[in-house]
C-alpha cells in the first residue's frame, strides 16, 4: 500500500510535530489510499455507461484519439500519463505557440494562470465536457494505479515546476490529485502564484476531514460549472 508521502519530504513537513501527531498521519495517509481506492473503482463502476457514451461520442464527432496522455510530474518528482478525454485538437502546442506569439493579451493571461478563457486549441465539443469536467473522469484510472489521489495538488507539467519555486518540495511530497484547494476556490480562475499557495496550506495542514470537505465543495463546483474553461 502507498504512502501518501515519500520519506524525505515527509521528514522535511513533520520535523516540527510531535510524535503522537506524526503517527496521526502516518495513519490517516493509509486511510486516504485506502478511500482513493474504493471510491475511484465504485465511481469507475457506476459511470461506465456514462465513459462508454463519451467515449462513442468523442470518436464520431473528433475521431481517435480518444484519450490524451500527457506527462505530469507526480510525487517524488516521477513523472506519468495523467488521462484525460481529448478536448483539444491535434498539433494543439503548435496552435498555442503560433497564437500566444500574434496575442500579447493572451500571452499574458496564459503567463498569469497558463490557461486561456479563449483557448484556441479547444475544440466545441471538448469545451462542454471540460465545463462540466467530464474530461478528467479517465483519471479515476491514475487513482487506481498509485499515480494520483482523489485530492491533491493540481498535477503540473515539468515546465511548470520551477513556478512553485521554495514550495516545489511540498508540490513533489504528494500525489497530485483529481481535485483539490484550487479547484474549489475559483479554478481558472485562479493566477498561478495564488494556486501554489493553495497547494502548499493543503499539503501543510492536510487531513482526512478536509479531504472530505473538498469532495462535497468539489461536487457543487460541479454542478454549477463555476470557474471552468
Amino acid at each position: 500500500m502507498d504512502d501518501f508521502f515519500f520519506a524525505d519530504s515527509t521528514h522535511k513537513l513533520e520535523a516540527t510535530q510531535s510524535p503522537e501527531a506524526s503517527q496521526r498521519r502516518r495513519i490517516q495517509r493509509k486511510i486516504k489510499r485506502v478511500l482513493d481506492v474504493s471510491v475511484a473503482l465504485a465511481l469507475l463502476i457506476l459511470f461506465f455507461p456514462l465513459l462508454a457514451g463519451l467515449s462513442l461520442l468523442l470518436l464520431v464527432v473528433q475521431g481517435p484519439p480518444i484519450l490524451f496522455k500527457h506527462k505530469r510530474i507526480g510525487r517524488n518528482g516521477e513523472a506519468f500519463e495523467c488521462l484525460k478525454f481529448r478536448t483539444m485538437v491535434h498539433h494543439a502546442e503548435r496552435v498555442l505557440k503560433d497564437h500566444l506569439a500574434t496575442n500579447p493579451v493572451d500571452r499574458r493571461e496564459w503567463e498569469l494562470s497558463r490557461k486561456l478563457r479563449d483557448d484556441p486549441r479547444v475544440t466545441s465539443l471538448g469545451s462542454v465536457m471540460r465545463k462540466a469536467s467530464l474530461d478528467e473522469l479517465p483519471q479515476l484510472l491514475n487513482v487506481l494505479r498509485g499515480e494520483m489521489s482523489l485530492v491533491g495538488p493540481r498535477p503540473i507539467e515539468q515546465s511548470e515546476l520551477h513556478l512553485y519555486g521554495s514550495h516545489v518540495y511540498v508540490y513533489k511530497s504528494v500525489l497530485p490529485g483529481i481535485t483539490g484547494p484550487w479547484q474549489v476556490s475559483g479554478r481558472s480562475n485562479v493566477c498561478f502564484d495564488k494556486r501554489v499557495e493553495l497547494d502548499a496550506e493543503y499539503v501543510r495542514n492536510w487531513s482526512i476531514a478536509k479531504d472530505m470537505i473538498i469532495l462535497i465543495r468539489t461536487i457543487m463546483v460541479v454542478i454549477v460549472m463555476n470557474g471552468s474553461f
